[in-house]
């Protein structure tokens, strides 16, 4: 994903990186590799609290480099979106390139999706984007 000069670092560990998009999204983008449930953990609790401080509503989770979720993962990461219901938020997931990581993101998707949480799926960043500015 090309990152911007405005776009902003807010957290960033061995999971990927949290960007600030001046047009008011949290960029969630995943590093390659095997991760640590702590650190998934703290990488997305990071997410939340960046939507949350900014009053933001929207995401774009780019997922291209990653590997697949774990069970324990997919499993902690449905519940932990899930609990988060409050208020609606939007995400634009770009898919991961691998094969076994895209299918476990797109189940993970499918069980995930509440009320509060609307999916759309993209191969790329700009499509997701272009989606994100549309809500």
């Amino acid at each position: 994903m090309m990152v911007s000069r405005s776009t902003r670092i807010y957290f960033e560990n061995l999971v990927g990186k949290l960007l600030e998009h001046p047009d008011g999204y949290a960029i969630v983008q995943y590093n390659a590799g095997k991760r640590q449930l702590t650190d998934l953990q703290s990488f997305l609790t990071h997410a939340s609290q960046l939507l949350h401080s900014r009053s933001w509503h929207r995401m774009l989770a780019d997922q291209s480099a990653m590997s697949p979720f774990t069970e324990e993962e997919s499993a902690w990461v449905k519940e932990y979106w899930q609990a988060r219901s409050e208020r609606r938020i939007y995400g634009a997931i770009v898919l991961p390139k691998d094969v076994f990581a895209r299918l476990s993101v797109s189940t993970l998707v499918s069980e995930a999706e509440s009320a509060a949480l609307t999916y759309r799926v993209f191969d790329n960043t700009i499509d997701a984007a272009a989606w994100l500015q549309q809500v």
